[in-house]
Order: C-alpha cells, then sequence, then structure tokens
C-alpha cells in the first residue's frame, strides 16, 4: 500500500513537472490553469497525509514556512562580469572591428538576445537538483536567495532528462517581474498605505530580498535562463546550441533570441525591437549581443569587469512633452492626498497619456510643477507615467507655485502632514472621499471580490447615505437598489446576490479588506494564519502582534491601535451581526491532534525525514515548527547530533523528545 502511494505521488510529480516545462519552456499548455491547480491539490493532500514521502525537489515544496534570520554569502566559482554599453550603430561597428582584430577573422557569427530589466541570478544544479541560488553580488561573492528563487515556479527544481545532465550545472539567468504583476503590486502597495516601487526590476530584486518566501512567493516573479558557469561537462561547442540544451532541460529560454552573420544583421535586430519591446508582457531595456562559438570566446578573453565578446546595446527612455493643465489632489482611503497632474494628451510608449502622478506634495515641490508648465514625461519602467523634468524656460508668466491644501479638497476638514513622512492626510474619518475609496478597495477583487459593486454605484450609495460603512452593505434591500439611476431589477438582484456570495471569504481577505494602514494582502495571511480567527486578531495585545515574523512594530501598532477604536469595532460587530463568517484558514481547522497549538523545535539529524518534510509533519499535526527555543516553546525534537538547542532546552526545563515520541503522538 505504501509503495503504491509513493508511486502515485511521483507519477503526479513528474505530471506536474511536464505541464510547468509546456507551460514555462515551450509555452505551449495543453490544461488550463484550474487542471493545474487539482493535481496540485491532489499531490498536495497525498504528500500532507503521508509526509515521509515529501521530497525538497516536490512541486510543493516551493515556499519555506519559515522565515530567514538573513542571508549568507556565496563566492562565484566563475565569476559574474558585468557588461559594456552601447547606445548607437556606430558604437556596435566599433565593438565588431575590435572583434575582427583581435581573432584575425570574420569568420564568425552572433547570438542577439533581449536584456530583460531584472536582477542577474546563478542557479546550482548537481546532479540535476537545484541546491542554490545567488544573486551577482559584486560578480565574485553574491547572496544565497535560494529559499526565494525557489518560490518561482519557472525554475525547474529537478532538472529533465537526468540521465545527460552535467553533475554540476550553474546555469545564469534573469529573474524579472512581468509586467501585470508589477502592476497589481504597486496597486496592493498603494492601498496598504505603502509607497511604489519605482520599476520592475526594484520590485524584483527587493522580493529576492525578502526573508520570508511566503511574500516572494505571492510577487509573481519568473526567469530565462542565458548562460553558464561552473559546469563538470559543456552542454554543446557554442552559445546557441547551448541554449537548446537548455530547453530540453526544462529550463526557460527567451523565444526571441536570434542568431545574426554579421554586425549588420545584429543592428537590423536591435533597431526592430525599439518598438515591438512595447508590446512584451515584461520590460526590456535593450540588447544583448554574444559572439557565439565558445572556443573565439576564449581568444577575446576580458577585460578587468567585462568580457570582450559580447556588448549590450542600450534603449534610450522614451520621453515626451507636454503642458501640465491642472493639478488635482484626490483623497485616498487612509486620508492621504495625493496630486496628480492633468495633462494636455501626447503619445508615449505606444499609449496615450493624460494624467501623471506626482507623487506627494514633497516631489511636487521639488520638481517645482506649475500649472501651465511645459514639463518632460516618462514612463516609470514604461509603465508609469510621471513627470521628470519642468522646462522652466518656456513658462508661461504669471504662473504661481501650487500650493498644497490646507483643508481636505472633499470634505474640508483639516490635514496634517505624518510625522517623519511625506503624505499629507484628511483628519476626518468621516470624510466622504475617504469613504468611497475604501468601499472600492472592500468590494475590490483581492479583497471581498463583490462583483458589480462599482465605483459608478458606490458613489450613488454614498452620495445617496445609503451607504455610510461596510456593514451598510449587507444591510442593502434589493428594492433600494432598484429605486436607483439606471440600476434595474436584474441589476440590483446580482448586486445583492454577490454581497450575500462575499460573507464567507477567508479570513486574510477579510482583514485585507478593512483597509487596515500598513497591512496589505501578504501581512493579512501572515495574521491570519498566525492567529486563526477574527476574535483572537482583534483581541491580540500589541506585544504579540510585534513579535510575529515580518509583522513589525509599525504594523503592530496600527492593528492594535485599529480594533481599540470603538468605531472600527461596532462597524465588525454589525458586520458579524448581518451574517459575515470570514472562514478560518484550513492549517487551523485541522487542529485537532495531541500537537495542536503546541510550538516545536527541532534539532539533531531525523532518521525518518528530511528538514523539510519534518517541519511539514509538525504544521500538519497542528504545531508550529520554530527555529529557536524560548520559554515558548512546548517540545524540542532531539535527532542525532543535537546542537546548542538541546542545551538551551534542558536549561529551560522544556521537554525533549525522541523522533519515536513525535511519531506516536501523530498517530
Amino acid at each position: 500500500m505504501a509503495k503504491d502511494i509513493e508511486k502515485q505521488i511521483e507519477r503526479l510529480r513528474e505530471e506536474i513537472r511536464g505541464h510547468d516545462y509546456l507551460y514555462y519552456v515551450l509555452n505551449q499548455p495543453k490544461i488550463s490553469d484550474r487542471q493545474y491547480d487539482k493535481l496540485f491539490a491532489e499531490l498536495r493532500k497525498l504528500e500532507e497525509a503521508n509526509p515521509q514521502f515529501i521530497t525538497g525537489d516536490s512541486p510543493t515544496q516551493r515556499v519555506s514556512e519559515r522565515p530567514l534570520e538573513g542571508f549568507t554569502n556565496v563566492r562565484h566559482a566563475v565569476p559574474m562580469l558585468s557588461m559594456d554599453n552601447t547606445y548607437n550603430a556606430d558604437e556596435l561597428r566599433a565593438f565588431d572591428e575590435r572583434v575582427t582584430k583581435q581573432l584575425g577573422s570574420k569568420e564568425y557569427d552572433y547570438v542577439v538576445e533581449l536584456k530583460i530589466d531584472g536582477v542577474a541570478i546563478s542557479l546550482l544544479y548537481e546532479d540535476g537538483i537545484l541546491v542554490t541560488a545567488a544573486t551577482r553580488g559584486d560578480g565574485e561573492v553574491g547572496d544565497d536567495v535560494t529559499a526565494n528563487v525557489r518560490t518561482i515556479k519557472a525554475v525547474p527544481l529537478t532538472l529533465l532528462g537526468r540521465d545527460t545532465i552535467p553533475a554540476v550545472l550553474e546555469v545564469r539567468g534573469e529573474v524579472y517581474m512581468p509586467t501585470s504583476a508589477f502592476i497589481e503590486l504597486n496597486k496592493l502597495r498603494a492601498e496598504a498605505g505603502e509607497p511604489a516601487f519605482a520599476n520592475p526590476r526594484n520590485a524584483a530584486a527587493g522580493s529576492l530580498k525578502l526573508l520570508d518566501s511566503r511574500i516572494t512567493a505571492a510577487r509573481n516573479l519568473s526567469f530565462f535562463a542565458y548562460a553558464t558557469g561552473e559546469i563538470s561537462e559543456p552542454l554543446a561547442d557554442n552559445h546557441y546550441r547551448t541554449l537548446q540544451r537548455f530547453q530540453r532541460l526544462g529550463l526557460p529560454v527567451n523565444p526571441d533570441i536570434q542568431r545574426a552573420k554579421d554586425i549588420n544583421e545584429v543592428i537590423d535586430i536591435c533597431f526592430s525591437w525599439s518598438e515591438k519591446r512595447l508590446k512584451l508582457g515584461y520590460l526590456i531595456d535593450g540588447m544583448v549581443i554574444k559572439i557565439n562559438r565558445f572556443e573565439q570566446r576564449e581568444i577575446l578573453g576580458a577585460t578587468g569587469r567585462a568580457p570582450r565578446w559580447c556588448i549590450s546595446y542600450k534603449f534610450a527612455a522614451e520621453q515626451a512633452e507636454t503642458i501640465v493643465e491642472s493639478i488635482d489632489v484626490q483623497v485616498g482611503k487612509s486620508g492621504i492626498l495625493t496630486p496628480v497632474a492633468n495633462l494636455t494628451p501626447v503619445q508615449l510608449s505606444g499609449t496615450t497619456v493624460k494624467r501623471a502622478s506626482l507623487h506627494n506634495f514633497d516631489e511636487l515641490n521639488r520638481l517645482g510643477v506649475r500649472c501651465g508648465d511645459t514639463v518632460v514625461i516618462e514612463k516609470a519602467g514604461e509603465i508609469i507615467p510621471q513627470v521628470v523634468e519642468v522646462k522652466k524656460e518656456l513658462r508661461p508668466a504669471g504662473t504661481k507655485p501650487f500650493k498644497a491644501p490646507q483643508k481636505c479638497p472633499n470634505c474640508g476638514s483639516a490635514v496634517a502632514k505624518d510625522e517623519d513622512g511625506v503624505y499629507i492626510r484628511c483628519l476626518n474619518p468621516g470624510c466622504l472621499g475617504q469613504l468611497k475609496e475604501r468601499l472600492k478597495y472592500f468590494a475590490g477583487r483581492g479583497q471581498m471580490d463583490i462583483e458589480h459593486l462599482g465605483t459608478a454605484l458606490i458613489e450613488q450609495l454614498t452620495e445617496t447615505g445609503m451607504v455610510k460603512n461596510f456593514a451598510d452593505l449587507y444591510k442593502l434591500q434589493k428594492s433600494e437598489l432598484a429605486g436607483l439611476e439606471r440600476m434595474a431589477e436584474k441589476s440590483a438582484g446580482n448586486v445583492i446576490d454577490a454581497i450575500e456570495a462575499s460573507k464567507t471569504r477567508p479570513l486574510w481577505r477579510f482583514i485585507t479588506a478593512l483597509g487596515i494602514r500598513h497591512i496589505g494582502g501578504q501581512s493579512a495571511q501572515i495574521l491570519a494564519e498566525h492567529f486563526g480567527s477574527l476574535d483572537a486578531l482583534m483581541n491580540a495585545r500589541e506585544e504579540e502582534l510585534g513579535s510575529i515574523d515580518q509583522i513589525g512594530p509599525t504594523m503592530a501598532e496600527s492593528v492594535y491601535e485599529y480594533f481599540r477604536n470603538p468605531a472600527n469595532r461596532t462597524v465588525i460587530d454589525q458586520l458579524l451581526a448581518a451574517g459575515l463568517r470570514p472562514q478560518q484558514p484550513k492549517a487551523r481547522l485541522r487542529q485537532k491532534g495531541k500537537l495542536a497549538g503546541k510550538t516545536i523545535v527541532v534539532t539533531g539529524t531525523l532518521e525518518n525525514f528530511t528538514r523539510q518534510q519534518i517541519e511539514q509533519a509538525i504544521r500538519q499535526a497542528g504545531a508550529k515548527a520554530s527555529s529557536s527555543v524560548s520559554k515558548k516553546t512546548d517540545f524540542v525534537l532531539a535527532g542525532e547530533n543535537p546542537g546548542s538547542k538541546l542545551d538551551k532546552a534542558r536549561e529551560l526545563g522544556i521537554e525533549v523528545i525522541d523522533e519515536k515520541q513525535f511519531l506516536q503522538l501523530i498517530e
């Protein structure tokens, strides 16, 4: 029976890896996302019921539940050098002339690749298994970011065709954030009152340096492989064939790589991407040109910092001039006042731009933007329009600096600047502008997901006084809605049905929907998993909140103060009275065994479990796996060669159990 289960688990793993290959490498998915999720759920269920069969390279083991304490250094066996840049055709031809002179021949060809705007990464595979992922760092030494890179589904944990894989294979490539993921991430950060990332590259870099891989996993990063580093035996004799081998091994390679017989073809390819790049689902900031044959690369060698056999061609940032027709001040759900420039419409990077955020009033003053100014705009990361320069020599006479409002433009109440911050906020909790934005956020897809409750309807509901808080949504009647402008009876029924369906959303989504300052979706998930119920969270002490991994003092204070506000508690009571029942995390619902709610620390080597397997078994038993011994620890599970944690446990009088006792407790 056990053998049959083990075979079934391995069959599911291979099937999932095959679909990952079709999706990420060949871009030819054969099943829907829903069918894939069903396979994944089946595998997870089997592994949770049989933790002894869990292996580190299983598709279910991408995300570590335990945050890191920091990053260790990794020394690259082969230095990760940077590249020299060019910006025009003449500089590319000059590069080609240097290659010809050094090789003494024109018998060579090039490979031209898209220069993905992301983060260079090194992946070390031993016998086909991913063992280490490291950033470039200074080229000699990088940071070990294995736990975070494992969450990237485009990165295979196990290579395909194990019999043909070198014993040691270091794959180099680029981790990047797709445009859609970047836009969604910045939207969530703005809603949580957090500063937006300037571009997808910064977002990708920041995501790789998070200490909690669960948050990295939610960032939807992706990956393209483009070179080898340390390798026990070559994959091919040239670069293009190496990339083809990559694909057969299950490594994603950019589909738009091209070979070029000479520098003129290289230039044509580079120029052709100047416009085409705008249609990609990710950002590129140029092209990379490489000599194809490896023996010719050996002849060309490298300078102290860059290879002589490759060079990058950088695109100029596309900019446009336009006129600031007016400046509006928007009020956000947390009361933040944001200045926005209304522009004379202008074409930029393939779209018509009419508005550009000025971020905050400090930034507006730094740039010195005034109504009537001619300004230069570009898209931050080619996505978000922003003003980068004011043409002051073209400024019309009589213009005046734009002053930050002394009162809320929506409700006329007092405003104040954040202490040690840059944001100015409306201080009126009853501000109609804030209420509208809070309701939009509450009903949004990533929160309570109330279909049909759009901006226009929220405007009517708030302006007529029918909805003054979240709870009022759940008191609405079909007949009331049908009486509103442009709201037929069928449409009203759809809204009521959608509101009813939202009553059983997961707890973390409800926490997110409340719009607590500094709390976004990821931190809401951490809180939901830690407390397991809304009641436990609402009554938590500030010290307990602050002790949770990834919930710092600022977040802890914000959550604590939110639930101590009588007005907020009243609305939540009304929501619960209206039938709202946020669903507890599944892990919490399973906690009924002997170890339910216990905190367990593991030390030493176990006979039947790897470290990942034992942590999974502990969680499955309803307990928490902790990395350090403290007075809150219930048990220390000691294996062979235990470390100082065992001494600490004995010092504190904490019960120590062995592997046999643990197995008895989880039966």
